[in-house]
C-alpha cells in the first residue's frame, strides 16, 4: 500500500539519510509571506517527484534551478523518506531553505541499504552538496612499502592503490610521521630506499652506505642471506613484534661485546637505539587493541572537528584533525555519521572502529564495510575500559584542535580587517591571490599562486603556471605576470559561468590580488585585468624596500600615492608573511622544474617507450647512452620490446626521428 504524502507517519519522518536529519525539537523557522511561498513551491514539486520515488532502496538527489545538486540522500525506502518533505512546518531552518530551492529530484534504485549508502557517498564527494555533510580534507594516507618483486626488497613511502607485490604497514597520519619512521627503519635494519634501476646501474655503494643507513645489497656488501634477514626483522618489527626484534638485537649485541667485536655491537646499540626513537615518538600505545580507528568528533560555536587516531600493530601510527563542513543544526552523531561514510569511501578500515558518539547507520555502515573488506569488522562506541580510554584521549585532541583552530579564525579576521583598511577596501576580504614569479635568466620560469582566507593559507587552492609564452623576451617578469594573470582569470570567467556556489563556501575568486613587484608589475597586471574587463578585484603591489630590508616595503593601490605602512603595523607584517609564502612556493615549484629537467632521461623523449619498457631497456643495456649505441638487433632482443618499438628507439638516437 502507497503511504499518503500528506499524512507521514512519524518513522517515515524520523528516518535520516546519512548527513541530515529531522529532530522536532529543534526550532522551527519563521516563514515570511515570501518564503512561505518559496517553501510552498518546493513542496510542490517534491510532492509532484513523490508518486516516481522507489519504494524500496536508494538515493535521491534534490536539485536546484540551474541543475545545482543541493542535496544527496539514502533512505530504505525514498518513497517514505521524502514524503516527509512535504510538510510546510516543523523543518528546521536548513530543512526549510533546501525544500525552497528545490526544482527538481533525481532518483536511483538499489538492491539493498548498503549499495544506497555507499552510492549517497560517491556522489557527495563528487558533487559537494552545499546542505550535505562535507569532509574538506581527501587526501590520501601514506604507507611505508617494502617491496617483494625483487631480490633485494625495498623499503618506501607509498601512496595510491596497492597493486604492487609486497607488505605494506599503515596507514600513517602524515607523510611526516612516515619519513621520520623511515629515517629511523633505516638505521635499524640497513634496507636501500633507491629505486630498482638505480639499485641495478651502482658499481660502488654510495653516501648512504657510508652513513650507516643502508647495507649496499647492489654492490654486495652484505650478502643475500643477511640481507634477507635484515629485511625479515623489519617486517616483524612492523609487525608488531617489536620487543622479540628488540630482545634479538640486544642478544647479539651481548654475543659481540663478549667476543670482544666492540665494532659490531657498537652497530647492533645503534640500531637498537633507533627503534627506540620509534616507539619513544609514537606516543600512547595501546595494551589491549592491536588494530583500530578511533573517530571522536568535539563541536563549539557551530564549526566540528573530528579527530582520527590509527593503531596498528598495538602502535599508534598518528592522529589527523579533520573539519568538516556542516549545518549548526546538526547534533555531533549526525555530523560524525555522515563524516564516516565520506571517510571510507576510498579507505580500508581497521577491523576495529571506535566511535565517540552511536550513530544512527552504525549497523549499515558496519554491514558496508565488512563487505567491501571481505572480513568482519566492528564498529563500536566504548564505554569503559582501554578502548574507552583511546576514545577520551582522541576526544581531548579533538577540542584542543577545534579550539586553536577557532583562536587562529579570530586572529586571521582580525588581520583581514586591518589589511582591508590599510589598504582602503571597504567590502571585507575574503579570498586574498598572491602571485609570484621564478626562473634563472628566463630558464623554466613558473608563475606560483597562493590563496589565504579567513581559515589562513588555503593549499588546496595554490596553482602554479608553467610559462609558455614563445614571444617572451627571456627573463621579461612584466610579461610572465601578464601571461599567468590572463591563464587564471580568462579561466576562472570559464568556470563561473553559470555557476551558482554555495554561499557559505570558501570563494573561487578573488576579492583582492597581491602582486610581488613594483609600479611595473601594478601595472601589467592592471592591464590584465583591463582587457579582461574585470573591475571588482582590487590589486596591490608590493615593491621591496631599499636594501630588500623587509618593513619598507611600498605599496602601489590604483586611486593612491605610493604609500608605507608603519614599521610595526600588523597589516605589514600579515602582508610580508604572504609575500613570503608566495615567494617560498615559487622558488620549490621553480626547483622542482629545474631538478627535473637535469634528471631526465632521454628514453623519456622517445614515442611509445613508457615505464615499462624503459626499465626494460635499461635493466638490459644499463644505461641510457647504451642504449643509444646498442644495435637494432640488439634492441630486438630485449625482452618486452617488438621490432616497431626497437625501430623507435633505434631511430631516435640516429637522427631518424619521425
Amino acid at each position: 500500500m502507497i503511504p499518503n504524502p500528506n499524512d507521514a507517519t512519524p518513522a517515515a519522518a524520523a528516518e535520516t539519510a546519512a548527513g541530515e536529519a529531522i529532530d522536532e525539537t529543534e526550532p522551527v523557522i519563521d516563514l515570511g509571506d515570501e518564503p512561505s511561498n518559496a517553501l510552498q513551491r518546493g513542496a510542490d514539486v517534491i510532492k509532484a517527484n513523490w508518486k516516481h520515488a522507489p519504494l524500496g532502496p536508494g538515493v535521491y538527489r534534490m536539485l536546484g534551478a540551474d541543475g545545482e545538486v543541493l542535496y544527496v540522500g539514502k533512505a530504505k525506502s525514498v518513497r517514505k523518506r521524502i514524503a516527509s518533505y512535504m510538510r510546510l512546518g516543523g523543518h528546521t531552518n536548513r530543512i526549510a531553505r533546501m525544500i525552497a530551492l528545490t526544482c527538481s529530484m533525481v532518483f536511483v534504485s538499489t538492491e539493498t541499504e548498503t549499495e544506497a549508502l555507499l552510492l549517497e557517498t560517491n556522489y557527495i564527494k563528487q558533487m559537494k552538496p552545499r546542505f550535505n555533510v562535507l569532509m574538506r580534507d581527501d587526501k590520501s594516507f601514506p604507507y611505508i612499502f617494502i617491496s617483494g618483486d625483487h631480490p633485494a626488497p625495498q623499503i618506501m613511502k607509498h601512496r595510491g592503490a596497492r597493486d604492487r607485490k609486497g607488505d605494506y604497514f599503515g596507514p600513517f597520519a602524515s607523510v611526516w610521521a612516515v619519513n621520520r619512521t623511515l629515517n629511523a627503519l633505516e638505521r635499524a635494519f640497513l634496507l636501500r630506499s633507491c629505486t630498482d634501476s638505480y639499485f641495478a646501474n651502482r658499481t660502488r655503494p654510495c653516501l648512504l652506505y657510508q652513513i650507516k643507513r643502508c647495507s649496499a645489497p647492489c654492490t654486495g656488501e652484505v650478502d643475500p642471506a643477511n640481507y634477507a634477514a635484515l629485511v625479515d626483522e623489519a617486517r616483524a618489527f612492523l609487525s608488531g613484534r617489536s620487543r622479540a626484534v628488540r630482545d634479538l638485537l640486544a642478544k647479539e649485541m651481548n654475543e659481540a661485546a663478549e667476543r670482544l667485536d666492540y665494532e659490531r655491537a657498537a652497530r647492533l646499540r645503534d640500531r637498537i637505539a633507533a627503534l627506540s626513537n620509534i616507539q619513544g615518538a609514537q606516543g600512547i600505545n595501546p595494551h589491549s587493541v592491536e588494530e583500530a580507528d578511533v573517530f571522536a568528533i568535539a563541536e563549539e560555536a557551530g564549526q566540528f572537528c573530528v579527530q582520527v587516531f590509527f593503531f596498528r600493530t598495538y602502535q599508534n601510527w598518528g592522529n589527523r584533525g579533520y573539519f568538516p563542513r556542516a549545518d549548526k543544526s546538526l547534533s555531533q552523531s549526525e555530523v560524525l555519521g555522515a563524516f564516516l561514510a565520506q571517510f571510507y569511501a576510498d579507505k580500508p578500515a581497521a577491523r576495529l572502529v571506535l566511535l565517540s558518539h552511536e550513530i544512527e547507520d552504525r549497523e549499515l555502515l558496519e554491514r558496508a564495510l565488512c563487505e567491501r573488506a571481505g572480513h568482519r569488522i566492528e564498529v563500536a562506541v566504548p564505554q569503559r575500559g582501554e578502548k574507552k580510554d583511546l576514545v577520551d584521549h582522541a576526544t581531548q585532541n579533538a577540542r584542543e584542535a577545534l579550539s586553536r583552530k577557532l583562536a587562529d579564525g579570530a586572529s586571521q579576521e582580525k588581520l583581514l580587517a586591518a589589511l582591508a583598511a590599510a589598504l582602503g577596501i571597504e567590502d571585507s576580504l575574503r579570498r586574498i591571490e598572491v602571485y609570484d614569479n621564478s626562473h634563472i635568466m628566463g630558464t623554466n620560469a613558473v608563475g606560483a599562486m597562493i590563496v589565504a582566507g579567513p581559515e589562513g593559507f588555503m593549499k588546496a587552492h595554490y596553482r602554479t603556471f608553467n610559462i609558455k609564452g614563445e614571444d617572451l623576451t627571456p627573463g621579461d617578469d612584466f610579461g610572465m605576470m601578464r601571461e599567468v594573470l590572463r591563464r587564471r582569470f580568462t579561466r576562472l570567467a570559464k568556470e563561473d559561468e553559470g555557476a551558482n556556489q554555495d554561499p557559505d563556501a570558501f570563494p573561487q575568486r578573488p576579492d583582492l590580488i597581491l602582486i610581488d613587484g613594483g609600479k611595473g608589475q601594478f601595472e601589467a597586471a592592471r592591464g590584465v585585468l583591463a582587457d579582461l574587463g574585470i573591475n571588482d578585484v582590487a590589486v596591490v603591489a608590493i615593491a621591496k624596500g631599499l636594501d630588500r630590508e623587509a618593513g619598507r616595503e611600498t605599496f602601489f593601490v590604483e586611486g593612491k600615492e605610493p604609500f608605507r605602512l608603519p614599521p610595526r603595523d600588523p597589516a605589514l607584517y600579515f602582508v610580508e608573511r604572504l609575500r613570503d609564502e608566495a615567494h617560498r612556493f615559487a622558488i620549490g615549484t621553480h626547483r622542482a622544474r629545474r631538478k627535473k629537467d637535469f634528471t631526465r632521461n632521454p628514453l623519456d623523449e622517445v614515442a611509445g617507450i613508457g615505464p615499462a619498457r624503459k626499465r626494460a631497456l635499461l635493466q638490459a643495456f644499463g644505461t641510457a647512452k647504451a642504449v643509444a649505441r646498442a644495435g637494432l638487433a640488439d634492441l630486438e632482443k630485449v625482452d618486452g620490446i617488438n621490432s616497431a618499438t626497437a625501430k623507435l628507439v633505434y631511430d631516435f638516437f640516429h637522427g631518424e626521428r619521425t
